[in-house]
């Protein structure tokens, strides 16, 4: 039996193992990097939000993804 990397909590998923802390971790300085990136060549939160948005939108939906597929390991 595999040990699962998340647990539900509300809509989001905490992680419960090393693996899902890694893809947290992961996920948060991908976002911290294009937040940062696309903050230093704006010229307003306006503009800022518009450019980060393609980026956070798919990323936190893949982690959203990620969470809903390990979570269920154990239940199985």
């Amino acid at each position: 039996m595999k040990k699962p990397w998340f647990r539900e909590w509300g809509w989001l998923y905490l992680p419960v193992s090393p693996t899902g802390v890694i893809v947290s971790l992961l996920l948060a300085l991908f976002l911290i990097h294009i937040f940062l990136f696309v903050d230093s060549r704006s010229h307003s939160v306006s503009d800022t939000l518009n450019r980060i948005f393609p980026y956070w939108v798919p990323a936190i939906l893949l982690w959203l993804w990620i969470g809903s597929k390990t979570s269920s390991l154990g239940k199985e």
